[in-house]
């Protein structure tokens, strides 16, 4: 009969949950007795059955905890050592034994088999020691902390002999692999702070010294370090038919995104040093060296010491803190606290509060106080006390809570030896876990456990109680390596699909990973901002899509302090900039390249009225009176233009100019800037070739510039045109040039100064093409040669686009005397049938060759589109321009008033050709502005839907659909009317009068 030491007689064990589990556990036990040949073991087995204290704690196990039983029937021997000897010999001896075969092995697979068996009877040792109560919770942890620092001592010198015997390494020490070998691993969290739960994962950080380890491999250091370092994970972490050892997490590392697994010293110092955060300071507190060199581990950890342990905290540090502490959604008293599908770690009043609760004020009071650094939560709460700054009373309270909750935790996890903190949502579940705690009944379970959860909770918040919260919503915490389910709650319920993924990239921000957030400055002001952030990002559309714009502007800033503070100063802003990324692709786009953008919109007035040609002439007047040279000159002109430009995007996206007015207005920086940079470039040129006395150069705009309906992505359609006394034949500079040499030279450096691409970015896209003679002739046409041109030579289709030609700038006088050209041509008369049939032809080309069927979008070349009406304008004024001069503009809205006024064309016809013009610029603006390319309705963001329903004053997308095609057919049924129709009749008058004549005009597409 074996003499039992264990359990103790008086014990109280849990009653089994499960009957039946527990009978056929007993039946399988007993089974042991016949399948061994060791007599002793089975009379051992079958005494253990028949004791009145072994057998109550065996029908704890079988009845509550399938792997705990699984462990008694693969192990009756150990159990035999466990029962007779107590926890603490039995554990003593697995452990020596366990390191003398490992210190004996060479085989990778044979020491993996003999630390899992440890493992297994380890975990079976603390078990039964607990459900005994033969140990607190304390000792529990200790335990198995303990074992885990030997595991991973045992498995650094085993791979540490194996490379030092292949000659890669060579150690100091080979009878002791881990003394002075440079290669160190920081235990973190709770087991740095022997702390471990039964089931738990460990946190590890890995360094090592370069220069300290004496490598003779044929590889960099830290590719061996590296390897050395997975195959520590492997032996801990992998799967086998003996299980595992310990589930390994490398993620607390320095910037786990972007380092190696095992990170040299230097590195490692540099990250801390300069970028690490108030969160990874906590994280500090617990790390302890639990395996490798612990010399160069604890120095590393002294080195660190100024970092965790600041001996007088500033104040954007202290605010950091603070800050993190905001973001936390803490309620005190009468919140509703569940206890089915609860998370005892880190739900509403779980463990990860009482250990914040401590880790935070230690952080402030630490540095000052050494007392407050102990790395054991217990301990630190009574520092706290010790030090006044938490009651004896709160502490009481706290400390019992904190170990119901790790030995309920550790109950939990015994039953399947399941990683989770996550109370079952059954019922029946429950309830069982409330037997295996030692409860009769779940109803007094729940009770109890609501009272240490309010409890908890109800302390937490008086960290809180100055404080007004950041996340009024809920939770939003990014520190550490893991997801706070709570955050993840929140973010879900602001609208995010993707809550993780944007949990990562925040913790990303904090690590550092962008040049804009790794000043500390910068980090501590983005934990303050990151609430609002998401807030507002979350209020868009599609808040994932804005959020992750957002990701990459961040990216592409150079320096983040700036740009924070202006958000802190001004919260509105980031309303604006999760409007922009959420709705408006291409100007977030432009955003992120120029973040200098965003200082444009505190310019007073940005939101008022759009400024006339005076005022943006003035503006940039003053702004080149500081021009330090040509370069400068050009990079100020986009600085203008780019604000600018953002300003009439910006007032688009938000409806507060129309289309029309937002066309005026990029027409106006256009010939402001154009205007300008005449100046510079022609003295520029001056320097080597001189001027041109008496001359001048105007500059002629066509198209949307011309009609200054400009869009966000219009180019520049521009013919640069000159005059020149007929007696000077060349420049007067150093290297003179003829005429025409000289003003194509300054035609070509003034494209430049427009096209070229600075740090600024480029002004516009220039397109000469529509000058006399196309691209084969001169880059600069003569004055003379533009009149003739035009007057002798031109296709109908060019004097179509010389409708909307306007004199964007240049010298007055050429000015004058060319816009005066242009009106002399277009009031020339004509033939009117020839005029009708030209024009229809070119149409139904350009519908041939570029309209699409079912393309609704394409609103410049669809059926009833934007050509059709400004064929219908161009048209009337070339045919009555002779009679009627006055209805000459290069404006579409202004002709179309002018040709009604001239009782020209009928005012519903005007009207429905006004209506679908002004309906097409503004859904063109509002997408130019916007996105690139081509809208696509499946996949636009419904932010950028709901601004083109809104800008066309519809009631939803599809009425906005609906609306789109009556107007197009009202438009096109004009367009038919007054150029399709008379132009079938024109064309037979035609035949009669010159049989045969085909008249063709080269396609204008």
């Amino acid at each position: 009969m074996p003499d039992f030491a264990f359990p103790d007689p008086s014990a109280t064990l849990p009653a089994p949950a499960d009957g039946e589990r527990r009978d056929r556990g007993r039946e399988r036990f007993a089974a042991l007795a016949g399948q061994t040949d060791d007599a002793d073991l089975a009379a051992f087995v079958t005494a253990a059955a028949d004791d009145a204290r072994v057998g109550p704690l065996l029908d704890a196990v079988f009845g509550n905890s399938p792997f705990l039983t699984a462990c008694v029937l693969r192990e009756p021997a150990f159990l035999r050592r466990l029962l007779t000897q107590g926890p603490e010999a039995a554990l003593t001896g697995l452990l020596a034994e366990t390191r003398e075969t490992i210190a004996a092995e060479s085989d990778m697979n044979k020491a993996m088999k003999t630390l899992r068996i440890a493992k297994r009877r380890m975990a079976l040792a603390v078990a039964l020691a607990d459900i005994a109560g033969a140990w607190d919770v304390d000792r529990v942890t200790a335990a198995l902390s303990d074992f885990a620092e030997a595991a991973l001592r045992m498995s650094c010198g085993f791979l540490l002999r194996k490379a030092h015997e292949a000659g890669e390494i060579v150690l100091p020490d080979p009878a002791a692999p881990e003394r002075d070998c440079g290669y160190f691993v920081l235990g973190m969290g709770k087991l740095g702070a022997r702390e471990l739960n039964y089931s738990s994962d460990i946190d590890l950080i890995v360094v090592f010294d370069p220069d300290k380890a004496d490598y003779r491999g044929s590889k960099f250091i830290g590719e061996f370090f590296v390897r050395i370092t997975k195959d520590l994970v492997r032996l801990m972490d992998e799967r086998t038919a003996d299980g595992y050892v310990f589930r390994t997490d490398l993620r607390l590392r320095p910037d786990p995104g972007s380092t190696k697994i095992a990170i040299a010293l230097p590195a490692a110092e540099t990250y801390y040093e300069s970028f690490g955060q108030n969160w990874e300071r906590a994280a500090m507190i617990k790390a302890r060296c639990v395996a490798g060199d612990d010399a160069a581990g604890q120095g590393f950890l002294s080195h660190l010491r100024p970092f965790v342990w600041r001996k007088s905290l500033d104040f954007h540090a202290i605010q950091d803190i603070h800050s993190i502490k905001r973001q936390i959604h803490a309620a005190k008293g009468g919140a509703k606290v569940a206890v089915a599908g609860h998370n005892i770690k880190l739900g509403r009043g779980g463990i990860r509060e009482i250990e914040f609760f401590a880790q935070t004020q230690q952080l402030i009071w630490g540095g000052r106080e050494p007392q407050n650094r102990s790395p054991r939560t217990l301990d630190a709460l009574q520092a706290l006390v010790a030090t006044d700054h938490v009651k004896q009373a709160v502490c009481d309270e706290l400390a019992q809570c904190y170990r119901y909750l790790r030995t309920l935790e550790h109950r939990l996890q015994m039953i399947e030896d399941a990683q989770t903190q996550t109370l079952p949502a059954e019922p029946a579940k429950l309830r069982d876990l409330a037997v295996f705690v030692g409860y009769p009944d779940l109803p007094a379970f729940e009770a109890a456990l609501k009272d240490v959860l309010h409890t908890v909770e109800s302390h937490y918040a008086d960290l809180f109680e100055e404080e007004p919260s950041l996340s009024d919503e809920g939770n939003l915490v990014f520190t550490g390596n893991e997801d706070d389910p709570a955050t993840i709650q929140t973010l879900a319920d602001m609208g995010y699909g993707n809550p993780s993924g944007v949990a990562a990239t925040v913790r990303g921000w904090h690590h550092g990973r962008y040049r804009a957030v790794r000043s500390t400055r910068s980090k501590e002001m983005l934990t303050e901002l990151v609430p609002t952030l998401l807030r507002a990002l979350g209020r868009t559309a599609d808040p994932d899509k804005a959020f992750f714009r957002f990701d990459e502007f961040l990216s592409r800033l150079p320096a983040g302090v700036q740009l924070f503070s202006l958000f802190y100063t001004h919260p509105q802003l980031l309303d604006l900039v999760a409007e922009i990324m959420g709705d408006a692709p291409r100007l977030a786009e432009i955003l992120s390249r120029n973040p200098g953008l965003m200082d444009a919109v505190l310019t007073p007035g940005f939101f008022d009225a759009l400024p006339d040609r005076g005022e943006l002439a003035e503006e940039l007047d003053l702004r080149l009176a500081d021009a330090r040279d040509f370069e400068h000159v050009l990079d100020i002109s986009r600085r203008f233009a780019n604000d600018h430009k953002f300003q009439v995007g910006l007032q688009t996206l938000r409806h507060m100019a129309d289309a029309r007015e937002s066309g005026r207005e990029l027409a106006a920086v256009a010939d402001v800037v154009l205007d300008r940079l005449i100046p510079p470039v022609t003295a520029e040129l001056a320097r080597t070739a001189g001027t041109f006395p008496g001359a001048g150069l105007a500059v002629v705009a066509m198209g949307k510039a011309g009609g200054e309906e400009m869009t966000a992505t219009s180019d520049l359609d521009l013919i640069c045109v000159y005059d020149a006394p007929a007696d000077v034949e060349a420049s007067d500079g150093r290297k003179p040039l003829s005429r025409t040499e000289y003003f194509g030279r300054l035609t070509q450096r003034f494209v430049n100064a427009v096209t070229a691409m600075t740090s600024e970015g480029r002004l516009w896209e220039v397109d000469l093409r529509l000058r006399p003679s196309g691209n084969k002739g001169p880059l600069a046409t003569s004055f003379e040669s533009f009149v003739k041109y035009n007057r002798d030579d031109a296709w109908t289709w060019e004097h179509l686009a010389l409708v909307r030609a306007r004199v964007a700038c240049g010298d007055p006088v050429l000015a004058a005397k060319v816009r005066d050209a242009i009106c002399e041509v277009l009031c020339r008369p004509r033939d009117p049938d020839k005029l009708l049939v030209d024009v229809a032809d070119m149409r139904a080309r350009m519908a041939k060759e570029l309209t699409k069927d079912g393309d609704t979008w394409d609103v410049k070349h669809m059926r009833g589109g934007m050509v059709d009406v400004e064929f219908v304008c161009q048209y009337m004024q070339l045919r009555h321009g002779h009679a009627h001069r006055d209805i000459l503009s290069p404006n579409t809205e202004t002709a179309l008033k002018n040709l009604t006024a001239a009782g020209l064309i009928d005012a519903e016809d005007a009207a429905a050709l006004d209506r679908a013009h002004f309906l097409w610029l503004t859904i063109q603006g509002v997408l130019r502005h916007c996105i690139e390319g081509r809208f696509n309705e499946e996949t636009a963001p419904i932010g950028l839907k709901e601004k083109l329903v809104k800008a066309a004053g519809c009631p939803d997308f599809d009425a906005l659909k609906a609306h789109m095609a009556d107007i197009a057919a009202a438009a096109h049924a004009v367009f038919r009317r007054l150029v399709e129709e008379p132009a079938e009749a024109a064309r037979a008058r035609l035949a009669e009068v010159q049989p045969g004549a085909d008249g063709v005009e080269p396609d204008p597409t």
